[in-house]
């Protein structure tokens, strides 16, 4: 084995049941290197990673680390190694500071010495340029700094080999910028760093090396280098695919959404909308940038009567089938049953957008039902409605009746775009349509905003990925702790700009 291989896959393969996740799977990972993890939605990349994180226990083939063959049969295994992984989802305690985080769950001596660990933690942020307030609560935490605090967890307990999940998902500009910089400094100081992502732009951007996994199986490792979008993509999905987002100009334009003063408090007497105002036109897509938590969520919801609105607050919808309405203090099934053709995909898939129980025709059918059709439904168009879905997203299912709880994420996210769509709406709002799906289908998703922009629908646009954003928006409007901090021309505006306006408020308030 290679001596520069801090750790060596060879003919891994996993199944759960009858799906092989991984499929006789062989690469390496080289010590000194950030390598990017590249594949399509369900292509088994986090599958083989949590299988070095102690997660999973592969059903055969060999692990080597650091040149000798490994049992890692749980996550106290892989520390055992020098191996951390930072999963999207944080593994830490809210009422704790970041120092007892650290230290959680090591040994009780070197839990109760906090003088000796927080010298230790301060030569790890000075080595390699973290910024953290050791003690500061995690619920005071934004989405940045718990990532922060993630990585000087593993790295404390001697991590040599760390691996991250989508690290960028939630970070602006600055922030990724920042991540990428302290990633730098960890390679150079030996570390092996290997990012899951679906960003290209990404990829090129801070990895050596790039490793495509398609549908459970190796294609192939190319150094960053030599290669580009268009050729990682082509090797991701198996054909050419066109990375444009078009962005047509359409000239004639109608108000239908008028939104004054929309102000929400939460259930902690906390306003995560505040005096919002805006306008929305058809032919239009207004994208919503903000960093996690700025009230993007809860401002959709508001408009679709599902978070309640503080007086003073309106809403008013303009109509050219059914007039104006104001919508404040309306419910749902109001706002539904009084014709208004809005429609929204929620962030919550299956919390608030589907029934997970239900197969893809029933979830069609609901939404019929929620319109007022009545308790005799016919299956015959909810049924044909839930066959163009599935094969217009080519929508992974065994059959239209299985259960979508048990269809992975981008699946699920498939159907509840594509029955929004389908059901003909004059205001589309979307929070977070493309997460979790795969370049090839988050462009199909991209496309169809884009049909529907032009067929005179005004749309709503939330998302994570502010080149997306850019590319895609008439208008972007920016979110700060529930405030509006900017309003921009989606040609002219630049990363940079959004960024600045995503985490400083003006007036410093």
């Amino acid at each position: 084995m290679d001596n520069n291989c801090a750790i060596q896959l060879k003919n891994i393969t996993k199944s759960f049941g009858a799906v092989k996740a991984n499929d006789n799977v062989s690469f390496d990972v080289r010590k000194h290197e950030i390598l990017a993890l590249l594949g399509e939605n369900g292509s088994g990349k986090t599958t083989v990673m949590n299988m070095l994180a102690g997660i999973y226990y592969p059903d055969e083939g060999e692990i080597f680390v650091d040149g000798k063959q490994v049992s890692i049969k749980d996550p106290k295994d892989a520390f055992d190694l020098g191996i951390g992984m930072i999963h999207q989802h944080y593994k830490l305690i809210d009422v704790f500071t970041a120092l007892e985080n650290i230290v959680l769950g090591l040994d009780p001596k070197e839990n109760n010495d906090l003088v000796t660990a927080r010298n230790r933690v301060n030569d790890i942020c000075s080595r390699y340029g973290f910024e953290i307030d050791l003690d500061m609560k995690v619920y005071d935490m934004n989405v940045s700094q718990k990532q922060t605090l993630e990585i000087i967890k593993v790295l404390y307990r001697g991590a040599d080999i760390l691996i991250l999940d989508e690290p960028t998902a939630v970070l602006t500009p600055q922030e990724t910028e920042k991540l990428f910089n302290i990633l730098r400094n960890m390679r150079n100081d030996g570390k092996s760093v290997v990012i899951i992502t679906h960003k290209l732009n990404e990829v090129l951007e801070i990895s050596d090396r790039v490793t495509i996994l398609r549908k459970g199986q190796y294609i192939g490792t190319v150094n960053t280098s030599e290669t580009n979008e268009k050729e990682l993509t082509e090797m991701m999905v198996g054909e050419k695919i066109t990375l444009d987002i078009n962005r047509d100009f359409i000239e004639e334009k109608h108000k239908r959404l008028e939104v004054k003063n929309l102000t929400v408090i939460n259930s902690e007497n906390k306003k995560v909308v505040d005096n919002v105002t805006f306008d929305l036109y058809s032919g239009e897509i207004l994208g919503i940038a903000g960093i996690s938590g700025s009230g993007q969520k809860e401002l959709l919801e508001a408009i679709m009567g599902l978070q309640k609105c503080e007086e003073g607050s309106s809403v008013v919808y303009y109509s050219t089938a059914h007039g104006v309405h104001e919508l404040v203090g309306l419910s749902t099934r109001e706002i539904i049953s009084f014709g208004l053709h809005l429609a929204f995909v929620p962030e919550d898939r299956l919390g608030m957008g589907l029934v997970g129980n239900m197969g893809m025709t029933d979830n069609v059918m609901l939404k019929r039902y929620r319109k007022g059709a009545g308790p005799f439904l016919h299956h015959a168009q909810p049924l044909r409605m839930a066959t163009k879905i599935r094969e217009e997203l080519e929508v992974d299912t065994p059959s239209l009746d299985y259960p979508v709880r048990r269809l992975s994420g981008g699946n699920v996210q498939k159907v509840l775009v594509g029955r929004e769509i389908n059901n003909k709406p004059t205001v589309l709002m979307t929070a977070y349509a493309v997460r979790g799906l795969d370049i090839n289908t988050s462009y199909a998703i991209y496309n169809l905003l884009n049909e529907q922009k032009k067929r005179g629908v005004a749309v709503v646009y939330v998302g994570e990925d502010l080149d997306v954003l850019l590319a895609l928006s008439d208008r972007i409007l920016v979110l700060c702790n529930g405030k509006v901090n900017g309003l921009l021309d989606g040609r002219s505006a630049n990363k940079e700009e959004v960024g600045l306006l995503m985490t400083n408020l003006k007036g410093g308030e």
